[in-house]
């Protein structure tokens, strides 16, 4: 047979390989592969025993459910800003720099959405911005700390300007701090005159550093805006209109508003120094009750004498069958006091059946049982003073300075009593003994050495003579001794479980309210030791058995009731002086907070304290400091103790607070319900921040 040929062939060029095999899941041996015996945790596993028992659609009913809370929590947030009637988004414009200018600042804001309409600003300034269907109350504020407390902490958003040119300083900082501590809303950035760094490519690096700065006190700020770029602030504005505030937790626990209008009440007498006073607002918070106490900025808590409607005649709605009324003359009234209203009294009442006829009154300390307190003993009393000490068995020729040397009457056996016995010596034995005598008996051989002068020299060292000095002299030896040495704060750092005494103070005085404990964890501590030294009025304090149960208790109450939020009202106080609405400043924003019950009672406060590392010098003990607990300040000088929990009860008192470390301050003030942020000063030198507690000790 022929042999067969094959025919040739060129490769095709258009050949197209197969496409791999894509699923759109991954399989079983892919994912495995991928782990290579690997485990991973399930996130989405259903932990809790109700949670496992849910079928997928009851899973999605819940998810739902969550979601329409989260939304109507928002919607009654927001509707407080709702309406030509609602409450204006209050915003503070606050300058960092030098020479920021908060009245420049919004007037560019403004014109960025209002163009046409230009404002003057002098103070407080509420507008419409009918873009975005909102009234906001501009509050300019100056460069001063209690300015800028008193503005942001009634604040919605708070608007900070920083200088391209200059530093914030020390100042500035301080006030950031201070705002900081007191709890602040939301916070935004801008720069005032950017335009002014030449060249512009500079700009970018400035507002990098600005932006890094202020991270570093605000870290959720995302942009630092311009003033000087109208569609920067037209963003600035949109996002004050549209952004839900966060608040302030211990500011919405409470009724409170910003004073738009101070007035006198109409039947006044000229001569009386006090009288009522009408303030007007927009309720914000929690319902505002007429029976609860109003505390008006520094002026102090005063009572309610009623509530009445202060809206807007403008926007006043009518109904079709209502009769046409002066609406100047008409006046209706919320709400008024009942008989549950708090009273003013800030101690309770002194009443005979307080004294308890076993306690001793300050001025009647006692005196028979001075000595050390060591765990329910006392040591060298008094009473001990007057009995001689016991006879020793010493021997014969002891001087009293010998006799201290001699502890108990455990001596040898040479002192007995046998041999101090003295024995009749016989005068016919020869005392002289026959032995010859020994080299050492021998007399010293005699030399004449001659008259003694100033020029021979002596075998022994010359003395020095011991001279008396004056008291005046010792006074002043013992300060200047004193001076060369560490301060009492440095000393108190190195050895902080020693003091020194002065030489003319006894210390038997001087530690008469010290006592000894065995265990500062397990001794237990006598009080009534401490009622000598007690204040005159600790017995009428406000005594809380149970803290958080009735913290939970004033809190609910003023959930329920009162004038609702976002209603514009004006109270009428009673028993205001006069003196106060006389001397309030218009340009100033004021504020009105509702007291919750109980809050005007005195009580003995304890306050977690922290010195900043920052701080040049140490907070001595009982120092006067300026603490704002909540919207009150209050002038105190605090007992420094030991944080921490312990059994009994006990703390270690504390002379000096060092710079970064953390205390309890102990004081005297009005309760505060919950833990609130206290920002402190001491001298205009350094802010220290605090945490409230308010438990009663």
């Amino acid at each position: 047979m022929a042999p067969q040929t094959e025919s040739h062939h060129h490769r095709s060029t258009t050949k197209i390989p197969q496409k791999p095999f894509k699923s759109r899941h991954a399989t079983k041996s892919y994912i495995k592969e991928l782990t290579k015996g690997k485990v991973e945790r399930d996130r989405g596993s259903r932990k809790t025993p109700h949670q496992q028992v849910m079928s997928k659609i009851d899973r999605r009913n819940q998810a739902k459910q969550i979601r329409q809370i989260k939304h109507q929590e928002n919607v009654k947030s927001t509707s407080v800003f709702t309406g030509h009637d609602g409450a204006p988004r209050v915003i503070a414009v606050l300058p960092l720099g030098e020479d920021c200018d908060a009245a420049a600042a919004i007037q560019k804001l403004h014109r960025s959405v209002m163009p046409d309409n230009d404002l003057f600003v002098d103070g407080p300034l509420r507008t419409r911005v009918e873009r975005f269907g909102q009234s906001v109350l501009y509050v300019p504020v100056k460069r001063d700390l209690v300015a800028a407390m008193n503005a942001c902490r009634v604040a919605d958003f708070v608007l900070c300007l920083l200088s391209p040119v200059q530093e914030v300083g020390e100042h500035g900082e301080h006030i950031i701090r201070a705002i900081e501590s007191q709890g602040v809303s939301n916070v935004l950035t801008m720069i005032q005159n950017l335009d002014s760094i030449q060249p512009p490519k500079r700009q970018p690096q400035v507002v990098a550093s600005l932006k890094s700065y202020i991270n570093h006190f605000f870290p959720n700020q995302d942009k630092v805006h311009s003033v000087d770029s109208v569609r920067e602030c037209a963003n600035v504005i949109r996002s004050l209109c549209t952004t839900t505030p966060k608040g302030v937790v211990w500011r919405e626990d409470r009724s409170w508003m910003l004073v738009e209008d101070v007035q006198l009440s109409e039947s006044q007498d000229e001569s009386s120094t006090h009288g009522g006073v009408i303030l007007t607002g927009v309720v914000r918070g929690k319902g505002l009750k007429a029976d609860r106490l109003l505390q008006v900025g520094d002026w102090g808590h005063f009572q309610m004498e009623k509530i009445t409607d202060a809206s807007l005649p403008a926007l006043r709605k009518r109904k079709a069958d209502e009769m046409t009324v002066d609406e100047e003359n008409k006046t209706t009234v919320l709400e008024t006091p009942n008989e549950d209203q708090d009273d003013l009294d800030e101690l309770a009442p002194y009443d005979e059946a307080m004294i308890d006829p076993d306690d001793v009154p300050a001025s009647e300390a006692p005196s028979e049982r001075k000595g050390v307190l060591l765990d329910d003993h006392h040591y060298f009393s008094d009473e001990d003073q007057g009995v001689p000490p016991p006879p020793k068995k010493l021997p014969k020729g002891t001087s009293n300075y010998q006799s201290a040397w001699f502890l108990g009457d455990d001596m040898s056996d040479v002192y007995s009593s046998d041999s101090d016995q003295d024995e009749p010596i016989d005068s016919n034995i020869d005392v002289s003994m026959a032995a010859p005598p020994l080299p050492q008996d021998e007399p010293l051989p005699t030399t004449d050495t001659g008259e003694p002068t100033e020029t021979t020299p002596s075998d022994y060292p010359q003395s020095e003579a011991f001279l008396n000095p004056s008291p005046t002299d010792e006074t002043q030896e013992l300060s200047a001794y004193r001076s060369s040495r560490k301060t009492s704060a440095e000393e108190d750092l190195e050895f902080p479980d020693e003091i020194e005494l002065h030489p003319n103070v006894l210390a038997r005085e001087r530690l008469s309210r010290y006592r000894g404990l065995r265990s500062l964890k397990t001794s237990t501590w006598d009080t009534t030791e401490d009622k000598a030294h007690q204040p005159e009025d600790y017995d009428r304090l406000l005594r809380i058995p149970d803290y958080k149960s009735a913290r939970k208790t004033a809190v609910r109450e003023a959930l329920v009731g009162g004038v609702p939020a976002a209603k514009r009202v004006s109270i009428h106080l009673r028993n205001v002086p006069l003196s106060l609405p006389k001397s309030h400043n218009p340009l100033e924003p004021l504020s009105a907070f509702s007291l919750l019950r109980h809050e005007h009672k005195r009580t003995v406060t304890n306050t977690t304290i922290t010195l900043p590392s920052s701080a040049s010098e140490p907070l001595a003990s009982k120092s006067k400091l300026l603490v704002q607990i909540g919207s009150r300040r209050f002038l105190i000088n605090p007992l420094f103790s030991q944080s921490g929990s312990t059994p009994n009860d006990v703390h270690k008192y504390l002379r000096f607070l060092h710079p970064g470390q953390t205390a309890v301050a102990s004081f005297i003030a009005p309760v505060t319900w919950g833990s609130i942020p206290a920002p402190s000063n001491h001298s205009q030198r350094f802010p220290s921040s605090a945490t409230n507690t308010n438990a009663p000790s």
